[in-house]
């Protein structure tokens, strides 16, 4: 019997989702997948890590019907057009991103927190979505503390932010991002609190796939 663990977590800035996703990947023995999956994509393709941290959770700025299109650049060529490589850079970063999602995947278990796992992995009958809301100013409060910034500052960046999260999601799975239409499970973590926020996942997550 496959005992692989595939848990997706898409979050509101500010919600803890990270946070979350820590305590559950520790409830279940495996790994997080966050920022040290662009860290790992780096190394496998052999490109340089502030490549990947530019690009990092960003569509290509001709949007969704540039690719539809056809239209391509290089990533690995310094002499392309802005233009190109803002359409192709980022989606090629994204195909190497999500090859290497799908190869930890077919090795083991792990928690996936944002760019877009749950669709890369929406073949994977052992595949959990989920997605972390909370209170604004919840969100608001832990944003602020976090970046030493204002209430008015920090909501100012969680919309800012947001947009850019959306603007990913929604070009690269063609669905909408933060829609319970899209997940499996969303939680609010201002009602249930981190910890039980987490327990919960861990609890449906056997009970759904164990």
């Amino acid at each position: 019997m496959d005992d692989t663990i595939l848990i997706t977590i898409g979050r509101q800035i500010g919600s803890g989702g990270l946070q979350v996703a820590k305590l559950v990947a520790a409830e279940l023995g495996i790994d997080v997948y966050d920022k040290n999956l662009l860290m790992l994509t780096a190394k496998e393709s052999g490109l340089a890590p502030e490549v990947f941290d530019a690009s990092d959770e960003k569509p290509g700025a001709l949007g969704r019907f540039a690719r539809l299109l056809g239209i391509r650049g290089s990533v690995y060529s310094d002499s392309q057009m802005f233009s190109e490589r803002s359409v192709m850079s980022e989606d090629e970063l994204f195909s190497l991103q999500s090859g290497m999602i799908r190869e930890i995947a077919a090795k083991g278990s792990g928690v996936f927190v944002g760019r877009a796992a749950d669709y890369v992995l929406r073949e994977h009958p052992r595949m959990m979505s989920v997605f972390i809301t909370a209170d604004l100013q919840d969100r608001i409060s832990r944003v602020a503390e976090r970046r030493g910034i204002s209430d008015v500052e920090a909501e100012r960046f969680i919309a800012e932010a947001e947009r850019k999260r959306s603007n990913y999601y929604n070009y690269y799975t063609f669905k909408k991002w933060g829609d319970s239409a899209s997940y499996d499970i969303c939680l609010n973590s201002s009602l249930l609190g981190i910890e039980a926020t987490a327990a919960l996942i861990v609890q449906i997550y056997r009970q759904c796939r164990g």
